[in-house]
């Protein structure tokens, strides 16, 4: 895409880039209202079935989710006009999806600015190796990336990690505001279960939260981790790299079903968040549609997204990703050829 047309690009979404208070007022009652009353029956379910208890639970998790796409927004000041009442409504939404608000926002900037980008990795994404790293690595930094990238670690763990360890703790170097959000977010998070804990008693509590906050979590995971880990997904050395590809190329259309799509704050059209952060959640199908170069990205469905998990490496020389196994095969192949070369020769 010439340089041209990448401009004509980002004019042609400016438009969407507008907050609607009325909007955002409705979409904070539509999703914590439900939340609550998905709570207070998951609760009131435990005196006749863990497993109906479990089933709310579940419909609450949704909620979280759809509740965090809000603070997400609110980091991005794209939810509401106003920067106070996104400072405001993304600190509340952060303490109930257990997400300090001045260190996400910094820690996902900086993801905006380098997604794709090989040379600056590391920070507010998906652990990624090329194959040629991966072969230098050494053994225990390639046990530690095999444990990374098992699903079962990833989308088991994580969770667990994520909300006990990563977001509980400042980063080194952090600044002092973010420090202070991050303690004073984790206390509210005590206050909060506290009280709780006094009102219905810690096992009721317990048996309600802990599966909503465990579901939420491999939910969110699982969608950053699929919309930028397709298989032909953009990534460039920073020489290269480029903005808008990245944004367009390097990010999916997450083609769901119109009840998951609602629940997760229309995140599937990630390639138009990320080309415009701007533009708030309620606006992103609006702009996908009225906006044919952003419907030349890649679809993925629901059954296809689960091929990614297969995806461990990426191979710079095919532009793709690949699995441990295409990997040996890959090695396998070229051993051969090596071979047969010097038989020849020889």
């Amino acid at each position: 895409m010439s340089k041209e047309k990448q401009r004509a690009l980002k004019q042609s979404v400016a438009p969407y880039a507008t907050s609607n208070t009325k909007i955002g007022v409705i979409q904070i009652l539509n999703t914590l209202l439900p939340f609550l009353g998905a709570w207070f029956l998951a609760y009131q379910s435990l005196h006749v079935s863990i497993f109906l208890s479990l089933l709310f639970s579940l419909i609450a998790a949704g909620f979280v989710v759809r509740t965090f796409i809000i603070f997400h927004d609110c980091t991005h000041g794209s939810f509401f006009r106003n920067p106070k009442w996104n400072r405001v409504v993304g600190n509340v939404s952060g303490v109930l999806t257990h997400f300090p608000f001045e260190k996400w926002k910094h820690s996902h900037s900086i993801h905006h600015a380098t997604s794709g980008n090989l040379d600056k990795r590391g920070v507010g994404d998906i652990w990624v190796m090329t194959v040629e790293e991966y072969k230098e690595a050494s053994k225990m930094q390639r046990l530690q990336y095999r444990l990374y990238r098992n699903p079962f670690i990833l989308f088991g763990l994580g969770p667990l990690y994520l909300f006990l360890i990563e977001n509980r703790i400042n980063k080194k170097g952090a600044k002092r505001k973010e420090k202070i959000n991050t303690h004073l977010t984790n206390a509210c998070i005590v206050l909060l279960y506290g009280g709780m804990i006094w009102l219905v008693g810690w096992q009721a509590f317990l048996l309600v939260q802990l599966p909503i906050m465990y579901l939420s979590g491999a939910a969110g995971i699982w969608l950053f981790y699929v919309q930028h880990q397709f298989e032909d997904s953009y990534f460039e050395n920073d020489d290269e790299w480029d903005f808008v590809k990245a944004a367009v190329d390097g990010s999916s259309y997450y083609k769901l079903p119109k009840v998951i799509q609602w629940l997760t704050g229309n995140i599937g059209y990630h390639h138009v968040h990320h080309l415009s952060p701007k533009v708030p959640n309620y606006h992103l199908e609006k702009t996908h549609d009225n906006t044919p170069p952003l419907q030349t990205a890649t679809t993925i469905t629901l059954k296809k997204s689960l091929e990614s998990i297969r995806f461990r490496l990426y191979d710079e020389n095919k532009q793709t990703f690949i699995s441990f196994k295409e990997m040996k095969v890959a090695e396998r192949m070229q051993a051969v050829s090596r071979v047969s070369q010097q038989t020849k020769t020889g």
